[in-house]
């Protein structure tokens, strides 16, 4: 089998109001902002870039990488122009089964979101050439269901807590406060989540590289005081100061948890020499895909580090990918993040794939698909539907 070409449809799914609004919020900066609006784009969207490799045996795999300038800085014409005439030029040609080289052959420094597209789309066509889940390509299943966690937009406390009710009436037990602003409100905020939601119900907190040392040292300590009981702090300052981080993490009990500060595998080979964090977030856009997700998760390992898998967008595929490497890896950790599946439909093929969208099973888990591949198809009429002219 030989890879005859790479293709590439770009989509543009409309988006409710972003979820990361800053209003009643009473922080000392403006959140990231999902869906930002141009001129080009009047209404809020998020983008995405289908990629599909075909094959001379009329197999083909498909994948998706995640667009967006403000969330891994990519755009979609960026990342299109790459697959389109370098990425995919470099595949034609070759066995689609040698995916060591052919994913070493893209790995230049960056462009994460387009590597990670060619990534998922070799391994659904892999898959579905052996007839196997990608979660066998994995190494294998030790979960069956993956529990969803979801998360809080930063707001004033008593909004944030209402927001855990109603997600809880879904079925969802785990959830992320983003908080990041001001260490006596942001604790408040989550004194009144955890006041909603009782003490067995999972709160996180991501501070978006939002507080100085001293601050998030602060807020660890008042959190920690009140037994508010956080599982851990994402990303408590900026993503290159690994000193401070490590200086965060010696000086409070609570886990601090590195994001924006690991992208790559050597990114979390100098988290681990610097001793800066406890857990390492792994995102498929971010990493470049499953192959390097799962070198950065038996690092973490070998490092005696926890992964937790973060809310990255996706259209199906990518929702997809992640429940496999859930399923596939013993070092994630507790609930993934999914956030991703209540920002806007997804269009996969039939109702039976409806799976990777809401209402959640009661107990608030997601089932791994079993199916060749990524066990997802796309509905060609709703492609064309969203599909950029």
């Amino acid at each position: 089998m030989k890879i005859t070409g790479v293709t590439t449809t770009p989509m543009r799914m409309p988006i409710a109001p972003p979820p990361y609004s800053t209003e009643g919020a009473g922080t000392k900066r403006e959140w990231y902002r999902l869906g930002r609006v141009t001129a080009e784009r009047p209404e809020p969207v998020i983008e995405y870039l289908i990629v599909r490799i075909e094959t001379d045996v009329g197999l083909v795999g498909v994948g998706e990488s995640v667009t967006d300038i403000g969330f891994f800085g990519e755009p979609l014409e960026q990342v299109r122009s790459l697959i389109d005439m370098h990425f995919g030029p470099r595949l034609t040609g070759t066995d689609p089964f040698d995916r060591e080289q052919l994913l070493h052959s893209i790995d230049f420094r960056g462009n994460s979101c387009a590597k990670a597209g060619i990534d998922l789309a070799l391994h659904d066509l892999v898959g579905k050439a052996l007839g196997v889940p990608v979660f066998t390509l994995l190494g294998g299943r030790v979960r069956t269901r993956v529990p969803v966690s979801v998360e809080i937009a930063g707001g004033p406390p008593d909004g944030m807590a209402e927001l855990c009710l109603s997600s809880m009436k879904r079925g969802i037990r785990a959830f992320k406060a983003k908080i990041g602003g001001i260490p006596e409100e942001d604790v408040e905020r989550i004194a009144a989540m955890r006041d909603a939601v009782g003490a067995g119900v999972s709160i996180r907190a991501d501070a978006n590289q939002g507080y100085s040392v001293k601050e998030a040292i602060r807020f660890c300590r008042l959190a920690e005081s009140r037994g508010l009981g956080i599982d851990l702090l994402e990303q408590p300052v900026a993503a290159w100061d690994l000193d401070g981080m490590a200086h965060v993490r010696a000086s409070v009990d609570t886990l601090i948890e590195a994001d924006e500060s690991a992208y790559s595998v050597h990114d979390v080979m100098n988290i681990i020499r610097r001793n800066a964090a406890d857990v390492i977030n792994i995102k498929i856009g971010k990493a470049g895909g499953l192959y390097a997700a799962k070198k950065i998760a038996a690092l973490a390992e070998a490092a005696g580090l926890k992964c937790v898998l973060g809310t990255a967008w996706g259209l199906g595929p990518e929702v997809a990918a992640k429940l496999h490497l859930a399923a596939s890896t013993v070092g994630v950790t507790d609930a993934v993040e999914f956030t991703e599946i209540m920002l806007h439909d997804n269009p996969l093929a039939s109702p039976g794939r409806e799976t990777l969208s809401l209402p959640l099973d009661s107990d608030g888990c997601l089932p791994v698909p079993d199916g060749p591949g990524l066990g997802v198809e796309f509905d060609p009429v709703r492609i064309d539907a969203f599909s950029v002219r």
